[in-house]
Order: structure tokens, then C-alpha cells, then sequence
């Protein structure tokens, strides 16, 4: 078990990524809260211990990931409707943001996956395909076929 200092450490560094993460693959506030909970409740209990900063990161990243997939597989959510589906609310974004992100959020997940890493959290693409657990050129063309899915989505030359 972690000490209350390092656990408190983890949430300063590592808190906007899992929930971010969290966001694009369930799109529900209080299902992100439930899996970032889980996530840091695994780092507690968990007795691995990383080899540097980055190590560490993609382990929070990859545990998140998992753990999203896990309440999107589960048996309650596919027999349940989201109350956000029942009553919509106003966007706060402006028109050409939101269009962006309901674009990325539109992906299919292996697309989702590594443009958000890419292109939010910086990450190269043999990182990524550690992350992942594929192939580097693997990551390469998901990256290339999703960066043509948005240009298709969003009718413009500005992701070449």
C-alpha cells in the first residue's frame, strides 16, 4: 500500500488526464468520477513500482483506458439509458470547438485513443504504441486514418 504522500502526489500529476481521458470515452460527469476513483483506488492498493515519471503515466493512462472499457462492456450499462441522453443540455462551447471535439468523440474508440494521445497529451508515436500495447506502425496508420476521418468530418485542409 502507498503512502498518503505519494498517493496525494499521483492526484496533483495525474488527476486532468485520468479525467480527461475518463471524458472522451464515457461523455458522463459522474461516470468519470466512479472510474477516477477506481484508477486512484488501484494505485493505493497497487505495489508496482515505476522506473521514472513516464512509466508511471502510462501506467495511470492505460489503467484509465482499461477501466473505461470495463464500465462500457459491463452488463448495467448497456441495459441502461443515460439521463443525458433523455434531457439535452445547452453546450457551453462555442460552435467551432464543440464541432472539433463531437468529431473526436464521433471516432471509433482505437482512433480516439491515439489521436487523444497524440495530439493532448504529446505523446510520440512509439510511446504510444508501449500505451497501447501495438505496433508502432500500427499507431501510424490508425493515426493517419483517424487524422482523415476529421479532415472528411470537418471539411477542411487544416489536419494534413
Amino acid at each position: 500500500m502507498r503512502s498518503e504522500r505519494e498517493v496525494t502526489l499521483a492526484i496533483e500529476r495525474y488527476a486532468d488526464t485520468v479525467r480527461r481521458i475518463c471524458m472522451i470515452h464515457l461523455k458522463n460527469y459522474a461516470d468519470t468520477e466512479d472510474i477516477f476513483q477506481t484508477v486512484f483506488l488501484k494505485y493505493v492498493l497497487s505495489s508496482v513500482s515505476f522506473s521514472s515519471a513516464e512509466h508511471e503515466k502510462a501506467w495511470f493512462i492505460r489503467v484509465t483506458i482499461n477501466a473505461c472499457k470495463d464500465l462500457i462492456k459491463s452488463f448495467f450499462r448497456s441495459h441502461t439509458v443515460s439521463i443525458d441522453e433523455v434531457i439535452e443540455q445547452p453546450a457551453e462551447l462555442p460552435p467551432d470547438n464543440r464541432e472539433v471535439l463531437e468529431a473526436v468523440l464521433s471516432l471509433p474508440a482505437k482512433y480516439r485513443d491515439v489521436i487523444y494521445l497524440h495530439y493532448y497529451e504529446d505523446y510520440p508515436a512509439p510511446q504510444i504504441s508501449k500505451i497501447l500495447g501495438k505496433n508502432v506502425n500500427t499507431v501510424y496508420t490508425l493515426l493517419t486514418r483517424a487524422k482523415k476521418m476529421l479532415k472528411d468530418k470537418l471539411g477542411g485542409e487544416e489536419f494534413e
